[in-house]
């Protein structure tokens, strides 16, 4: 063990749970971030050595205070958490569903960042890994790319919401780059999780994704900050 903490939302299961057990074995004590007790406990149980568990609800203010006031240093911060309630297209979409996928991609992000940096602050490399989607991308969106087949308006609250975080990403980058944070989001590619309906069968490893947070989660102090990368590193257009 060595003495970098790290805090991963959402890491009860899927992608999360992976990104917790690869930095536990890179020797950091891991928070591992969820909304159940019971699922975080067996979660942390999975993991092993250096895996610790925090209740968290990042939809919850009050439970946020509470899991900020556990937490006296944190080096690694990964808004994980996330959901995908359709795959429906905004003239289909109700109000509501962008309210709730809003609530946790991008409210949840903002209010656990905001509560957990001076934790960050006290770090003497904090870094803040988001994890996003490739299909938030509005340049792979309208034009080819390699990760899906461009012009589906399909699943706007869900994409939408990662193009704020996206935006997001950039100003925290650019705000906290003074204090040496380092602050990029995640592509993790189509993953075989319980995220969207299919994705299950569809997906790939969701270890690749995984170590694709964790390269971020461990840059140097010369690595990059404000960026978007795909889970192999290479980065991905606004």
């Amino acid at each position: 063990m060595n003495e970098r903490t790290a805090l991963v939302t959402g890491a009860n299961k899927g992608i999360g749970k992976h990104i917790a057990r690869l930095l536990a074995a890179e020797g950091l004590t891991v928070y591992v971030g969820s909304r159940d007790p019971g699922r975080g406990q067996r979660a942390v149980e999975e993991i092993g050595a250096g895996a610790r568990p925090l209740v968290l609800d990042v939809t919850d203010p009050d439970g946020i205070a509470r899991a900020a006031a556990r937490v006296d240093r944190l080096d690694v911060l990964v808004n994980n958490a996330g959901v995908s309630l359709s795959l429906a297209p905004p003239a289909d979409t109700g109000v509501e569903e962008f309210r709730r996928t809003y609530e946790t991609n991008v409210f949840g992000v903002v209010a656990v960042t905001n509560a957990f940096l001076p934790a960050l602050r006290r770090s003497p490399r904090p870094r803040v890994v988001n994890v996003s989607s490739g299909t938030a991308s509005l340049t792979w969106s309208t034009n080819p790319n390699p990760q899906f087949t461009p012009g589906n308006g399909g699943a706007a609250a869900y994409r939408s919401s990662k193009a704020a975080l996206n935006a997001l990403t950039v100003l925290y980058a650019q705000t906290l780059a003074d204090d040496g944070f380092k602050v990029n989001a995640l592509a993790p590619g189509l993953r075989a999780t319980d995220l969207t309906p299919g994705a299950a069968a569809a997906g790939g490893d969701p270890v690749e994704a995984a170590r694709g947070a964790v390269r971020l989660a461990l840059l140097p102090d010369d690595g990059p900050t404000g960026g978007f990368f795909s889970w192999d590193g290479t980065p991905v257009p606004w």
